[in-house]
C-alpha cells in the first residue's frame, strides 16, 4: 500500500507538471520532476563543494583543452539547454563523473590511461551522456522522494530545501548508477563521438584497457559490480558501432596532439 501510494504521488505530480522532457538521441524523453534552474542550482552548490574537497590541476592549458574537447561533444549532443563546465582534478584516482547540471571532472590518473584524443572523446562523451539523459536529476528525485521533490519544483522552503538537495547529491554523486543508466550512456557516446568527428572504435580500446589492467571499478562513477562487466561494455560498444556503420569518412584518433598534452600531467606515481 505504501509502495502504491507513493507511486500514486508521482503521477499526481506529473500530471501537474505536464509533459516529459528530452533526454537523448532521437526524440527520446524521460518523465524529471526537477526542473533544469533547480538542477543547475544544485550542480553549482555541488561544484563548490567539490572545490573544497578536491585539487584543481593547476595547469591552464589543459583545462582549456579538457573545455575544447568536451564542447565539441556539448555541439553535436541533445542537450543545450545548460552551459557545460570540464575541470581536470589532480589526483591518482581512475575517475570521471558528471554532476548535476552539467559540471564535469576528468582525474588525472585517468588520463594517464589514455593515449589519444579520442579515448578521452569517448570518456567525455559518456560523462556529458549523463547529463543529457538527467541521469543525475532522476537519481536525485528518487533518492529525496515526492515530498522533498515537491517542495523543490514548486519552491517551498527553497533554500533549505535545496541545501537537502544538494546534500543528497553530494551523497549520490560517486555512487553507481544503475546498468540501464551506464548502457545509455554508453550508447549515446558513440552517437556523439561520430558526430563530433572521433573515431568510436577508441571506446572499445578505452573499455579494453580497463579490463586488462583491472581498474574498471575505480573508473566511470568508480563502477561497482551492479554495471556492465568491461568486456560486456566492449561487445555492446562494438555492436553500436557496427550499427552506425558506413561511417563517416576522417573521423580522427588525435593521438599526437594527445601524447604531446599528456607530457604536461604531473608524473604517475
Amino acid at each position: 500500500m505504501r509502495r502504491f501510494l507513493r507511486s500514486l504521488r508521482w503521477v499526481v505530480l506529473a500530471a501537474l507538471l505536464g509533459s516529459c522532457v528530452a533526454t537523448g538521441p532521437g526524440g527520446k524523453t524521460s518523465f524529471v520532476v526537477v526542473p533544469t534552474s533547480q538542477e543547475v542550482a544544485i550542480g553549482q552548490a555541488m561544484a563548490q563543494e567539490i572545490a573544497n574537497t578536491e585539487k584543481k590541476l593547476p595547469d591552464s592549458t589543459w583545462q582549456a583543452y579538457l573545455t575544447e574537447v568536451g564542447q565539441k561533444l556539448v555541439k553535436v549532443c541533445d542537450r543545450k539547454d545548460i552551459e557545460y563546465h570540464f575541470t581536470v582534478v589532480e589526483s591518482e584516482q581512475i575517475n570521471a563523473f558528471a554532476a548535476p547540471g552539467g559540471f564535469v571532472y576528468f582525474y588525472t590518473g585517468l588520463l594517464h590511461k589514455m593515449e589519444n584524443e579520442a579515448e578521452l572523446a569517448a570518456v567525455m562523451a559518456h560523462e556529458v551522456s549523463h547529463v543529457v539523459a538527467r541521469h543525475g536529476a532522476k537519481r536525485l528525485q528518487a533518492a529525496m522522494g515526492v515530498s522533498l521533490a515537491y517542495e523543490l519544483v514548486f519552491g517551498k522552503n527553497s533554500s533549505q530545501t535545496l541545501q537537502t538537495a544538494v546534500g543528497v547529491g553530494m551523497s549520490l554523486l560517486f555512487a553507481s548508477y544503475s546498468r540501464e543508466n551506464e548502457r545509455e550512456a554508453d550508447d549515446f557516446a558513440v552517437t556523439y563521438m561520430i558526430r563530433s568527428g572521433y573515431d568510436p572504435t577508441a571506446m572499445e580500446t578505452m573499455f579494453g584497457k580497463l579490463a586488462a589492467s583491472g581498474t574498471e571499478q575505480n573508473a566511470f562513477e568508480k563502477l561497482v559490480s551492479s554495471h556492465p562487466e568491461s568486456q560486456e561494455r566492449v561487445r555492446n560498444t562494438r555492436a553500436a558501432v557496427a550499427q552506425k556503420k558506413p561511417l563517416p569518412p576522417n573521423l580522427t584518433l588525435g593521438r599526437e596532439r594527445y601524447q604531446q598534452m599528456i607530457k604536461r600531467l604531473p608524473a604517475s606515481k
